[in-house]
């Protein structure tokens, strides 16, 4: 046997790790984190209603709308800044009370 027909065994495998690679270096490149493609914040089945400067205002405009009948939350995105979020059926109704509210 020559050296050269014993290495026939080797093409199998230098073969199969090449694909691998390729097709690992084109998934890499295709879902790579790019901050442009980022969505933005999701909400979720929640509208948001009224952004407030503080915790206080945003938790005192929730008992507003809970005594009006209307679910909400409040979320907190950053320091100084509160969201109150309501299901998108109660939209119309919570802005309507949440502009005539003081947003401090």
């Amino acid at each position: 046997m020559s050296p050269v027909a014993g290495t026939h065994y080797l093409a199998g495998p230098v073969i199969a790790f090449t694909v691998i690679a390729g097709l690992a270096l084109f998934l890499r490149w295709a879902f790579r984190s790019d901050p442009r493609r980022r969505p933005p914040a999701d909400d979720g089945l929640l509208t948001r209603v009224a952004t407030m400067t503080g915790r206080d205002s945003a938790l005192a405009l929730r008992a507003v709308l809970s005594d009006a009948g209307i679910r909400s939350t409040v979320r907190f995105p950053g320091p100084h800044r509160a969201e109150v979020l309501v299901f998108p059926e109660d939209a119309p109704r919570a802005r309507a009370l949440a502009a005539g509210f003081p947003s401090t």
